[in-house]
């Protein structure tokens, strides 16, 4: 009898709302080739592969609940080499501000420079685990998000990432603010020689974008780009890293370039594209939409990578993405 009153009590918040059911699921193709053998500052390798992922929940009144799998299948492995990653999460949201909880697809959220950020989280690591919060208004919207990415315990490390961007704009005027921390402690049981490391890093760029009724989309913005890192017990504090951070990008019907530009000191960031730990990395690419389906995407690009104006790399990436949902 006390458990049926506990259930009661459970069930009635629930059927008092009007519910809706919610699916959504996710396709994504996967062909990424990066030939950095003429500088070797970063990894040359190639990524293919598939990821399937599915979300089914419920929502109320701008609640929802939702839990799903997601699975890498990268082309030449096992079937299990790739766990698959759990999804499950709180959200709510309405006009002006979102709010999650739980495991959480990055994809939609989360959308650093990949200075700070590199594009690879996307493939290996799809999900935010932690909360994510954003304000929006008339004149912009700001969020931040906490990563916790592994517990300490005697033989794993700590780590987590806090990150916190956003955009004020007026008219065709915009300014643009990234704030990104990373820390790396060792695990419970201490390895001889390893310290605690702590990335801290930001960036600050301003731009004008085209008009609503211009036949191309685009935009230029600059700024600067900082970095601070710290190895506990080795460097002398922080060692502190500044330069020049630019870029430009437009688009007109299915095609479109972007080229960005690092000119000043290098950078340490943990999972950031190594090459910014140049002083000058110049990376341009020219990009194709070959599919502009409401529910599908694809996009391919040809990317041509100058450091320190002596070396040039390049690479492809093909992405298609197929997601549908209610």
């Amino acid at each position: 009898m006390r458990k049926l009153i506990f259930i009661t009590f459970v069930l009635i918040p629930f059927l008092g709302f009007s519910q809706n059911f919610e699916y959504q699921v996710l396709f994504e193709g996967i062909g990424d080739n990066r030939e950095f053998s003429n500088s070797n500052k970063a990894m040359s390798q190639s990524i293919l592969g598939s990821r399937g992922a599915f979300e089914i929940g419920i929502e109320i009144e701008n609640h929802r609940i939702r839990g799903g799998l997601s699975q890498l299948l990268e082309f030449g492995s096992d079937l299990d080499y790739h766990k698959p990653k759990l999804t499950l999460y709180y959200q709510f949201s309405d006009a002006k501000k979102d709010f999650l909880f739980g495991a959480f697809p990055r994809r939609g959220k989360i959308d650093f420079p990949l200075a700070m950020l590199t594009d690879t989280l996307l493939y290996y690591r799809p999900n935010i685990e932690g909360m994510f919060g954003e304000v929006r208004w008339d004149w912009g919207h700001q969020n931040g998000f906490v990563d916790w990415v592994s517990r300490q315990t005697d033989v794993k490390r700590e780590n987590f990432i806090v990150g916190f961007s956003g955009e004020i704009f007026h008219k065709n005027l915009f300014l643009e603010n990234y704030l990104l921390m990373f820390h790396n402690a060792g695990p419970g049981i201490r390895i001889p020689g390893d310290n605690v490391k702590d990335y801290l890093g930001y960036a600050l760029q301003a731009g004008v974008r085209t008009s609503e009724n211009s036949p191309i989309n685009g935009n230029l913005k600059a700024g600067v780009l900082g970095s601070s890192f710290r190895e506990r017990s080795v460097t002398d504090g922080f060692v502190n890293a500044t330069s020049l951070f630019a870029e430009a990008q437009g688009r007109f019907i299915n095609y479109g370039i972007k080229s960005v530009l690092h000119a000043g000191e290098g950078h340490r960031f943990k999972d950031g594209d190594r090459f910014y730990r140049v002083e000058n990395y110049w990376r341009t690419d020219a990009i194709w939409y070959f599919i502009n389906h409401e529910k599908v995407k694809g996009r391919f690009n040809l990317s041509f990578h100058v450091i320190n104006w002596n070396d040039l790399d390049q690479s492809q990436q093909l992405s298609i993405i197929y997601l549908f949902g209610n």
